[in-house]
């Protein structure tokens, strides 16, 4: 089985620099990053934790493509040239952020539906930016037809890929992924598209490999912080741990501690941040409630490793 590309699908609080760099390090297969968006709430600014997250010398040997939240053509065109001028010639607009806060506002996939204002946004910038564009979608909000009724529109753009997920933006994470309406968007686009949702095992990417023979690029979400071994593991054609997994594990967790400990102000804010890690890490180990709870309520980073310990036996 040939396996083109992986993607590293962007989780706003997960997945930033630091987080890319430790999985870089430890577990690799990885081909793409996508950035966490960038919102810029009104103001034609960049925050300073968007420009750490993708200063180049925080992502030396990463594959990196900047991601942008809104539905602004004057704001993606400001986002364009801040991103440029780092070097990148690559921005992936978002339309797949299913969060009300984001979606009520007719932003990510809140915007999938409002298909003149999507084509407003994309002739604007097409025409007064080089940026290459690529997109990130859901099927809708409320209904797949609002892809189906969107794709023809961005027909007439010369747009670098789509990735979609296969869920409604309404869903949230939970329910399944409707592998119908995904496969429904591949006759109504010219563009390549890849494929998002529920990859969480090597199986599960079998499976959606064979359901979909054309596509050759594939993004991974909470797969890959569930299991950092799976993308890996997907391209060597395996459902075997590495023998060394756990001390791989522990280095890349000792890595990832030291490098939020450096960023984040005492350990309240660290244990936490570590926390909603291993909400997602505890999959690949057995036994893992009971120190998960000592974990959530370690109060001393000496606790917190105290917890970690157990989870290792």
């Amino acid at each position: 089985m040939i396996i083109d590309k992986l993607i590293s699908s962007p989780l706003q609080g997960f997945t930033d620099f630091r987080f890319r760099n430790s999985f870089h390090k430890f577990f690799g297969g990885i081909d793409v990053f996508y950035a966490p968006y960038i919102r810029l709430n009104g103001k034609f600014e960049i925050k300073p934790s968007y420009q750490s997250d993708l200063l180049p010398k925080n992502n030396e040997g990463i594959n990196l493509v900047p991601q942008i939240m809104t539905n602004s053509a004057d704001e993606f065109l400001f986002v364009a040239k801040y991103v440029q001028s780092l070097g990148y010639n690559e921005l992936n607009w978002n339309l797949g952020c299913p969060y009300p806060m984001v979606t009520k506002r007719g932003m990510g996939a809140g915007l999938i539906s409002q298909s003149k204002r999507i084509d407003e946004i994309l002739n604007k910038v097409h025409k007064e930016t080089d940026i290459v564009v690529s997109m990130k979608m859901r099927l809708g909000f409320e209904s797949s037809s609002e892809i189906l009724e969107t794709l023809p529109i961005l027909n007439a753009y010369p747009i670098k890929s789509i990735g979609i997920h296969a869920r409604l933006g309404k869903q949230l994470y939970k329910g399944g992924v409707d592998l119908d309406g995904f496969e429904a968007c591949l006759n109504h686009t010219n563009h390549i598209i890849y494929y998002n949702g529920d990859i969480t095992s090597v199986a599960t990417f079998n499976k959606m490999k064979t359901r979909f023979p054309s596509i050759s690029t594939w993004m991974i979400g909470r797969g890959l912080i569930s299991n950092p071994f799976l993308p890996q593991m997907i391209k060597n054609e395996t459902t075997d741990f590495p023998r060394n997994s756990l001390e791989i594990f522990k280095l890349f967790h000792e890595e990832l501690l030291n490098k939020y400990s450096e960023a984040l102000s005492g350990d309240k804010h660290l244990i936490m941040k570590m926390y909603h890690f291993w909400e997602y890490f505890v999959t690949i180990f057995k036994d893992h409630k009971k120190p998960l709870k000592k974990i959530k309520k370690a109060k001393t980073i000496e606790a917190y490793h105290l917890a970690v310990e157990e989870m290792f036996i």
